[in-house]
């Protein structure tokens, strides 16, 4: 069992906060509470394990007020809380697995609660996986060296870890700023081998144009030459 699945072992119930983002597991979400029935939640989960799930819910005229039954979230574990006047809170959530809602149940909170499966990615071969990581994590290096180039080397260069394949996956997800649409197709998926493939067509269109800027850059520092040609 993973250390994701053990923070969540035995658990059938959890509460659900809707909101318009997707949260993606091993990323850091930041969150102020303030409505009445999510400082609830708050002091609820305090209680128990601080874990509730974060769902996309982008609100629609005529439609549900909640997300759908089928859906895929993401499980929040409260790493960090400060509480605020009259209730409120800022709090430092982390993700940590994700889940499928199977319907909601009413428990007399004002929050939503729904029965919930957890999942991990599964059925891959993993000289595939492996394959397919080596690949992510080279183009993902490219990007990252070349931010830090267009930042102008302020800092030190990042060390990328090379953890898991599942993990690196959603790490390189969370690293862009994806649409909603794009961020939770990723997140549905059950292979790492697909996610990855979908991630190397976003990286591979990603990562020229940002060397290509990056070489400009230093360029333009050094009143050298870059290696693109700019018709004016």
């Amino acid at each position: 069992m993973s250390e994701a699945a053990a923070k969540v072992e035995l658990m059938k119930r959890l509460p659900i906060f809707p909101l318009p983002l997707v949260l993606l597991p091993g990323e850091m979400l930041p969150l102020h509470i303030f409505e009445p029935r999510y400082q609830e939640m708050l002091r609820d989960i305090e209680a128990e394990r601080n874990l509730f799930g974060v769902s996309l819910f982008e609100a629609a005229e005529g439609f549900s007020d909640r997300p759908e039954i089928g859906s895929v979230g993401c499980v929040a574990e409260v790493r960090e809380s400060q509480p605020i006047e009259d209730g409120r809170a800022n709090i430092l959530t982390f993700g940590v697995i994700r889940y499928r809602i199977l319907d909601f149940v009413d428990e007399g909170t004002a929050y939503f609660k729904a029965e919930v499966e957890f999942f991990e990615d599964s059925g891959d071969d993993e000289a595939e996986v492996q394959k397919a990581s080596d690949e992510i994590f080279e183009l993902f290096e490219r990007v990252a060296k070349a931010a830090f180039d267009l930042s102008g080397n302020r800092g030190k260069f990042p060390e990328i870890q090379r953890s898991d394949p599942e993990r690196l996956s959603f790490l390189v997800t969370a690293a862009f700023n994806l649409e909603n649409e794009v961020k939770y197709e990723l997140l549905t998926m059950e292979s790492t081998v697909a996610r990855f493939e979908k991630l190397k067509t976003i990286l591979a269109s990603a990562v020229g144009r940002m060397e290509d800027s990056a070489s400009i850059h230093k360029a333009a520092q050094t009143n050298g030459h870059s290696k693109k040609k700019i018709d004016l």
